[in-house]
């Protein structure tokens, strides 16, 4: 082809409008889930995933890179070439605690994403075996001042969610309870119905079937109101402790300096399937409460839980 021919052609793709080429999503976008197949979080994605397919025409797929708390997964999508064909379920452990646990990240949270949106906030229940005679918040804490460290409460971990809650009722409660992390829910559910640990924190998610079936005692949830599923239980709130609130969270996030029409179509299309009687059921079913708002929104609340959780993280955690 001759020179001329090649310049023209150049100038030729060189002034196509914007609206010429395909708009994201233009190629099937994967949604890594950084913990198991059969997990709330793994779950969830799998809903966002289904509707972001039927919303946005492209194919939407999960991926599970589990190891870490998270930080496996988050580690890979940080990395990932940020043209919005990979995102990210974010859980507070990637987000605010995992910094904490780890000497060394994979990852800088701040730096290397770009948030899209607030999805749902789950509530934690704390749970007795039946062998505890304590019936309530104020009848625990007096039998743990009565026996100080004779209570083994289980978590998902040292330096998650479920942890660094107990540490703020000890806390907050002045009484002192032995810690046993545990790597699997199903597990740490095994043993406190068997009362090889009397006492269990971990999200509903995975504690509601235990506690409506009676193999084990709500004492109270770390949510501000109540949950419908269990009416009788008390938040923490009103067992006295003032201002107490302490929720898991899940939120969208891509690679920084990904497409700004990346949040741009994702937000809304998620935003108005929360609103849906489907969107509440499958989230009541995984024991989740819908959020939305803007990507700011989900950056001002990561702020405030970096506030509310730093403090107590640096006393209780000790670099793995």
């Amino acid at each position: 082809m001759k020179k001329q021919h090649w310049l023209a052609l150049a100038l030729a793709i060189s002034t196509l409008s914007p609206a010429a080429a395909q708009a994201w999503p233009d190629k099937t976008v994967t949604i890594v889930a950084p913990f198991a197949a059969g997990s709330g979080v793994d779950l969830l994605a799998r809903h966002l995933a289904e509707e972001l397919r039927a919303k946005l025409g492209q194919s939407f797929i999960v991926e599970n890179r589990v190891g870490a708390n998270g930080n496996l997964g988050a580690g890979i999508v940080a990395k990932a070439t940020p043209d919005g064909s990979t995102l990210l379920i974010v859980t507070p452990g990637i987000a605010v605690q995992n910094k904490f646990v780890y000497k060394t990240m994979p990852y800088d949270f701040e730096k290397d994403f770009d948030p899209i949106v607030l999805v749902a906030k789950a509530p934690m229940l704390l749970l007795l075996n039946p062998k505890i005679p304590a019936r309530t918040m104020p009848e625990l804490i007096t039998y743990a001042k009565a026996n100080p460290g004779r209570i083994n409460v289980s978590s998902t971990g040292v330096g998650s969610q479920p942890h660094v809650t107990l540490e703020l009722i000890k806390q907050a409660a002045g009484i002192e309870m032995t810690h046993i992390p545990y790597n699997s829910s199903a597990q740490q559910n095994s043993d406190l119905i068997s009362g090889h640990t009397e006492a269990a924190i971990n999200y509903v998610t995975t504690t509601l079937g235990l506690a409506m079936a009676g193999q084990a005692r709500a004492l109270a949830i770390t949510s501000a109101t109540r949950i419908k599923e269990l009416p009788d239980v008390p938040t923490l709130q009103e067992a006295g402790f003032k201002d107490f609130e302490a929720v898991g969270w899940y939120g969208i996030f891509a690679p920084h300096g990904s497409p700004p029409e990346v949040a741009a179509k994702i937000n809304p299309v998620i935003n108005a399937w929360l609103k849906t009687d489907a969107a509440q059921k499958a989230l009541g079913d995984l024991g989740m409460t819908g959020a939305g708002g803007t990507a700011k929104d989900l950056t001002d609340w990561i702020a405030k839980e970096n506030g509310r959780w730093s403090a107590i993280l640096k006393k209780v955690i000790v670099p793995q």
